[in-house]
């Protein structure tokens, strides 16, 4: 499969008192088309920081960022970004607040429209487009926020823990969703998460970083018999993975976490 995204030597650093802080440190890493890479570590190594360079939020100190083949600054305008706060307007009704990205492409009204209804249905949330974000729950918002991500057609999707806040139970749901809607529109997606069991179920690779500043520590290709991600929880190689990771972070486990 080819290489869509590619950071090459990566480094950034943050001012503080007494001089600078190195965050990320001669960073590479490779993306491949329509692939889904989760991005592990210890807190405070820089995850966040390397979505916000990948989105051209942040320019890096040094290092080179190839977008099929060609250097770019970032991938502005190529990417979809959803957070873990659902960040939609309160004061803007659920199909409003999925029209902001077709209204600045200049998409006309009525196509934009009939594109976000079409989204709100597939994701279970018709009846809900003349809604205020007060009146949904959690995971109803997070559905609406990523139907806002995906509705612009973007080629990649960078989630920042975009689960992290719910339930268990909303969480298996949504990745399910999730999945589903990556494979049928043909996306790449890049996920920082803190969650090993969801690293795992989700991802075709897992990227874990370490050290300080931080560096790519080791690449795992995972290979399980399926993509549903309470499936994947089943395989008989998802303990193995999750174990592996978690030894790769220094994190103390039991046989009840893996299960």
């Amino acid at each position: 499969m080819s290489t869509q995204l590619e950071l090459i030597g990566v480094e950034k650093s943050f001012p503080i008192k007494d001089g600078v802080r190195p965050v990320i440190g001669g960073l590479s890493m490779t993306i491949n088309e329509q692939d889904f890479v989760s991005i592990v570590g210890p807190s405070g190594c820089g995850k966040t920081t390397i979505f916000n360079i990948m989105a051209g939020l942040l320019e890096p100190d040094s290092g080179i960022i190839k977008y099929r083949g060609q250097i770019i600054e970032g991938v502005r305008g190529k990417v979809g970004y959803m957070m873990q706060r659902d960040l939609l307007f309160p004061w803007r009704t659920v199909l409003e607040n999925i029209l902001l990205g077709p209204q600045m492409q200049n998409i006309p009204e009525r196509e934009a429209k009939e594109n976000a209804m079409e989204y709100l249905y597939s994701f279970g949330l018709a009846g809900t487009e003349n809604s205020y974000p007060k009146m949904l729950s959690g995971g109803m918002r997070q559905r609406v926020a990523l139907i806002r991500t995906l509705i612009t057609n973007p080629d990649i999707l960078l989630l920042d823990e975009p689960f992290s806040a719910l339930d268990y139970q909303t969480r298996l749901y949504l990745e399910g969703v999730l999945i589903e809607a990556v494979e049928t529109f043909k996306k790449t997606v890049i996920l920082v998460t803190h969650d090993i069991d969801e690293a795992v179920a989700l991802s075709k690779r897992v990227v874990v970083l370490g050290g300080r500043p931080s560096s790519v520590k080791k690449v795992y290709d995972i290979n399980l018999n399926t993509r549903s991600p309470i499936g994947a929880r089943s395989d008989p190689n998802f303990s193995g993975y999750f174990h592996d990771l978690c030894a790769e972070l220094d994190i103390q486990t039991s046989e009840r976490n893996a299960s």
